[in-house]
């Protein structure tokens, strides 16, 4: 069993092209025994944004501070504290940071290796 802090894990910030002030912490990986799925913690900052792609597995997404706006099927839907998403495989997806504080989510993946 993991238990830890998030604050203890260094936040890493994301390189995908398209991303704008955007960092990723890991919280649960393979590596901690995990066989199925991987938890991560996204923090966008204020005019930041993920970049607009699309993967072949699902994503389960719940935001925790903040508010936003979250990109799908060509339009914007407002998306903050306490919303859950869940971004089917194969579906284009953004999440952008239209308030003055940190956008800060939860992302659930399966391991795809």
């Amino acid at each position: 069993m993991k238990i830890i802090d998030y604050r203890s894990i260094d936040p890493e910030p994301v390189k995908m092209e398209g991303a704008k002030d955007v960092t990723i912490r890991w919280l649960v990986t393979r590596e901690d025994g995990a066989p199925n799925f991987a938890m991560r913690l996204f923090e966008v900052a204020p005019g930041g944004c993920t970049p607009l792609h699309v993967h072949e597995h699902e994503h389960e997404v719940y935001i925790l501070e903040g508010e936003g706006t979250v990109w799908r099927e060509g339009e914007e839907v407002s998306a903050g504290s306490g919303t859950a998403v869940f971004v089917p495989p194969g579906e284009k997806h953004q999440f952008v940071n239209r308030g003055s504080s940190v956008l800060k989510f939860l992302c659930f993946v399966p391991h795809t290796e």
